[in-house]
């Protein structure tokens, strides 16, 4: 008989695709989601997708009844439940720090004090990092990376090192330093220290996945600060521009969600990936611009071209794609769903979906708020 498992968040686009793989593996499923308007739309239903025989509790993770009442005869736990989204971060700040730090306080209290479950898998992100790694021209790899606002407000892009030489990005590992660049990012890294941290003083196994840039089916298309692929997809679906910032040559790394959740589902038995920070990528870096072009190609709106706003976005990063070696030896994970599997998969399911496009009021919000250059 298999485990009784909870995911916070996990009505959601990530946690549902990995109920489905628990389900298939014989575990129970319990769900504890808030059903927030911004990802599930404002009746705050039971998604249509989310498989029948997962158990949903609606509530609040930052709730210490909802947490405990959650918590009840559980085994293991994933920690999925965040605001998600770097731009939106830098000005609902409390809001962030609240659901994304608080919350995954109040959830750790109550494991505690339940006394302990057997294994806790937390979702962080690549948007710890920062900046990717990068390399000199002698293959070196370079430190404290960053660039200057000054050299992008006159459109120079890529980061250079001290002397004004430019930089390579190169696949970016762990052991990479965390560099945090947007409230976002912070908070993402206090969840998965805080739970490596209490993890470790309990003796709960505690493993932390950053995530890339996942895509595929079921991501919340009328959420303007969701993924980038679902942002374009819901402008092509109505007939617009997808906003591409700064010149749309920026690398990153876009792995689906069916990899993703095999990941997930992976963890929960791994032994040697107790303790440890790993990434779950595709391994494979990509243009913003390529993608955009190549989902309007799949979504048959070849004829509506990417916006190249020039700006850049306070918080955001120029290059970053995943070393996915560790992966591959504690989780035995290899990514399997081709780019264009996925896209195809992808333009199949946003087809069949309605998306109000808020992109334009995003973007203005960031504008109003100087969050721009």
């Amino acid at each position: 008989m298999g485990q009784q498992v909870l995911i916070t968040g996990g009505a959601g686009f990530i946690g549902s695709h990995l109920a489905d793989q628990l389900l298939e593996r014989g575990h129970r499923v319990r769900v504890l989601d808030s059903l927030a308007a911004q990802v599930h739309g404002d009746a705050g239903e039971r998604p249509a997708y989310l498989h029948d025989d997962v158990q949903l509790m609606r509530g609040d993770v930052t709730a210490h009844a909802d947490v405990r009442r959650a918590l009840r005869d559980v085994d293991a736990v994933y920690h999925l439940a965040a605001l998600v989204g770097v731009g939106q971060s830098m000005y609902q700040i409390e809001a962030y720090t609240r659901v994304n730090e608080v919350g995954t306080a109040t959830l750790l209290e109550a494991i505690v004090e339940q006394g302990g479950v057997g294994r806790l898998v937390v979702a962080s992100s690549m948007s710890v990092y920062g900046e990717g790694r990068y390399v000199d021209e002698t293959g070196r790899v370079a430190r404290n990376v960053s660039r200057d606002v000054d050299a992008m407000r006159r459109g120079q892009w890529e980061p250079v090192d001290g002397d004004g030489r430019a930089l390579q990005p190169a696949p970016t590992p762990e052991e990479k330093p965390a560099e945090l660049a947007s409230v976002y990012a912070l908070s993402k890294y206090a969840q998965e220290r805080l739970a490596l941290i209490v993890g470790h003083a309990y003796g709960i196994p505690t493993v932390a996945l950053r995530f890339f840039n996942a895509y595929g089916p079921r991501q919340a298309l009328s959420n303007p600060y969701t993924g980038v692929l679902a942002i374009f997809a819901s402008r092509l679906l109505n007939g617009r521009p997808p906003i591409v910032y700064e010149d749309g040559r920026q690398l990153r790394d876009f792995v689906s969600v069916h990899d993703v959740a095999r990941a997930c589902a992976a963890a929960l038995e791994a032994d040697a990936a107790a303790g440890e920070v790993i990434n779950i990528g595709s391994g494979q870096p990509r243009t913003v611009l390529e993608v955009a072009d190549r989902l309007a190609a799949v979504l048959g709106r070849s004829d509506v071209k990417p916006h190249l706003s020039g700006q850049y976005r306070v918080g955001d990063i120029r290059h970053c794609y995943a070393d996915v070696e560790r992966a591959r030896r504690l989780l035995g994970y290899e990514p399997r769903m081709s780019f264009d599997d996925g896209l195809a998969e992808l333009a199949q399911w946003v087809a069949r979906q309605g998306a109000q496009d808020h992109v334009e009021q995003a973007h203005g919000e960031l504008n109003t708020r100087g969050l721009t250059v």
